[in-house]
């Protein structure tokens, strides 16, 4: 048996008791070290949108603890992290590179137990023969499973920048500087983008964007950082806006703090009930471009992967909470509602 934190519905998350996975030829059972809490997981448990019971966590780094038949590319004792999608590289979406799209890359496959969810909130996963393929990545020696957690969420903000198409002579302003918000800030500016402005509420969020290499930090509620953002760019507005946050009015803001030609990346707004209202003008009239960009890209593992082993990659410092299993649903209503100081939170299934 192991212990796990069980999504029960109607919001709540309890410790539980369960068998731990058992496994199948070309599978691995991964021990969990370390799992980070994603806001993805946070809106499928506040929303219910999903039936219970499941186990949630997908950020999540650990130890082979024992290989089916047929695993020839890992053994007992590797310490690797995981990636809980993985497309089938066949189908029309994958054929164009819309790997989030592809039939099989939405089918999960790694759990814990019950429907597949992700399973990092449990102190052990079972991973399916398909991400063991393409979907496991093995951890250097030096590097931490703390660290090693982030190799998922900055392969999903490296493809968002992708996306985007970003140059290095652009000025682009990223709205909310949470973990995700915080991590595109540090990748701008290792892609060398010349100017690298951030908004935030909390100024202990304002104070990190600093240290990681924003240009500017601004207080979004105060009345006067747009027209300060604007005289950056004599009176355009950013050349790229990314929202990395969700609330009301942001998508909006994003659109006017942009200059004509523009392109605006919805990276936060998942939650299928979750609704705004533009003027067809300020994107047609305007030549702005409106994206999105969802979870990771198989064609960025690798890359992802360099940035996070990188030392001067600053991931660790985002950590503010590790947590055990017992003060996951506490750590749960902590990333709803942050307060000063709080930012990355770290649960760790061994403890």
């Amino acid at each position: 048996m192991m212990r796990a934190a069980v999504y029960t519905g109607q919001q709540r998350v309890t410790l539980e008791e369960i068998p731990i996975p058992e496994i199948g030829p070309g599978e691995i059972l991964v021990r969990v070290e370390t799992c980070g809490i994603c806001h993805t997981d946070l809106k499928k448990i506040e929303h219910d949108l999903l039936p219970p019971p499941r186990v949630y966590g997908h950020e999540t780094a650990g130890t082979v603890v024992r290989i089916g038949d047929e695993v020839t590319r890992f053994a007992e004792g590797n310490r690797v992290c995981l990636f809980h999608h993985i497309p089938c590289l066949d189908c029309f979406y994958c054929e164009h590179q819309d790997y989030a799209q592809c039939p099989k890359y939405k089918k999960v496959g790694v759990t814990a137990g019950f429907e597949p969810a992700g399973g990092g909130f449990a102190q052990y996963v079972r991973v399916m023969d398909w991400i063991v393929q393409r979907g496991v990545v093995r951890i250097p020696d030096p590097v931490s499973f703390e660290r090693a957690s982030f190799v998922e969420p900055v392969n999903t903000c490296l493809k968002a920048l992708d996306k985007l198409s970003v140059q290095g002579d652009e000025t682009i302003l990223i709205l909310g500087q949470g973990p995700i918000g915080l991590l595109f800030t540090a990748l701008a500016r290792r892609l060398g983008v010349r100017s690298v402005c951030a908004t935030d509420f909390l100024e202990s969020r304002m104070e990190m964007a600093e240290r990681l290499g924003a240009d500017h930090v601004w207080n979004g509620a105060q009345s006067d950082w747009m027209d300060q953002m604007r005289r950056l760019t004599a009176g355009r507005g950013a050349d790229i806006v990314i929202v990395a946050a969700s609330a009301p009015g942001i998508v909006t803001e994003a659109i006017t703090a942009s200059r004509p030609g523009a392109r605006i990346m919805l990276f936060a707004q998942t939650a299928p009930d979750e609704v705004f209202e533009l003027r067809g003008a300020d994107l047609c009239a305007a030549d702005r471009t409106l994206l999105g960009s969802y979870s990771a890209s198989l064609d960025l593992q690798e890359k992802s992967a360099e940035i996070v082993w990188s030392e001067d990659f600053p991931v660790e410092e985002l950590i503010s909470h590790r947590l055990p299993l017992d003060d996951l649903y506490e750590g749960i209503k902590l990333a709803r509602k942050p307060t000063a100081g709080s930012l990355k939170l770290m649960v760790c299934p061994q403890w």
